[in-house]
């Protein structure tokens, strides 16, 4: 990705984070972009497209957010995650998860749920790999994505419960 690219996904996906998919214009989404209308559409020639590259930016950073330089030690590495998990949605998705929302503004979107499908698997393969609980993956997406559904509204509540159940992940080993 060129830095030009990547101006234009971060502008995106700030802009659909904060205004959802179906409200920004055009306009709004090339201010949000900081391009030309012709370089917004050279780079994502449609709507489709402006969402797609708004999500696989995001798709990079959450897994840099919850991944990078994690601990070694299996026991602490999932509640960092989760811990991790709480600080994304405080700062960065404070209305739940934008996967889940572009599915929902488009749900017949094959490519948006293969995108969703994607990102949720690449998680859970992570977290199995920090965490060291193999064949757990359906668990430990339950606890992170129990969180970020939660968030909205039970906030710090719910960061408490997810700690609470990966403790039963590991004693249930």
């Amino acid at each position: 990705m060129n830095a030009t690219e990547l101006k234009i996904a971060a502008g995106l996906e700030k802009a659909f984070s904060r205004h959802g998919f179906a409200e920004p214009s055009v306009e709004a989404l090339r201010d949000a972009a900081g391009v030309s209308l012709r370089t917004l559409y050279k780079y994502t020639p449609s709507r489709e497209m402006m969402v797609r590259s708004a999500l696989e930016h995001r798709h990079r950073r959450y897994i840099a957010h919850l991944f990078d330089g994690l601990p070694e030690d299996p026991g602490t590495a999932l509640p960092e995650i989760i811990g991790r998990v709480a600080g994304w949605m405080q700062k960065e998705a404070t209305h739940g998860c934008l996967f889940h929302a572009a599915v929902a503004s488009s749900p017949h979107d094959p490519e948006l749920r293969a995108l969703l499908q994607r990102h949720k698997a690449e998680v859970a393969d992570r977290a199995v790999s920090a965490t060291g609980l193999t064949g757990r993956e359906v668990d430990l997406t339950l606890v992170i994505e129990g969180l970020t559904q939660s968030w909205p509204l039970y906030r710090e509540e719910a960061v408490e419960s997810a700690l609470r159940l990966s403790n039963t992940i590991f004693t249930s080993q």
